[in-house]
């Protein structure tokens, strides 16, 4: 009566390790949003322009993905980034850009594969996303980019 108890008993506690070790291995997904608005624009400016940008990061990958929106801005669309590197950049700073994006109308989408470095600045909340026009060339609407 004690062989299949002690025989159950160990058959579970091979799964929980198997289970425990595999764990690790597990991909994550990260889901990241910024609101974009001109408040956040440094220095801030007075365009009525709004927007919202969300993205996944898929860690097995590497994988940025992301989608946005925009409105009211005071002209066509003439650049777009991600900004976070050399150095990354927190909420009240600006920065270089870390990854160009296509924007052209919205809405809009891309994706990218990102390096180490860029994956671990971005998940730690230190990349903004920005969106240029004509009339504010160092950007129009910006928003930080977090989880």
């Amino acid at each position: 009566m004690t062989k299949p108890f002690v025989r159950s008993g160990l058959a579970a506690l091979a799964c929980i390790a198997a289970l425990v070790l595999a764990a690790p291995s597990i991909a994550a997904t990260v889901n990241l949003k910024g609101d974009l608005k001109a408040s956040n624009e440094i220095p801030p400016n007075d365009s009525k322009g709004t927007g919202t940008i969300t993205a996944t990061y898929d860690t097995a990958t590497k994988k940025l993905s992301w989608k946005g929106t925009y409105s009211g801005l005071t002209g066509p669309v003439t650049a777009a980034h991600f900004h976070g590197s050399n150095p990354p950049s927190p909420p009240a700073a600006n920065s270089a850009i870390a990854l160009p994006a296509q924007v052209s109308a919205s809405p809009f989408e891309g994706s990218s594969t990102l390096t180490d470095e860029q994956a671990a600045d971005l998940v730690a909340g230190k990349w903004y996303f920005n969106i240029h026009t004509a009339t504010n060339k160092g950007g129009e609407i910006r928003g930080q980019v977090t989880k």
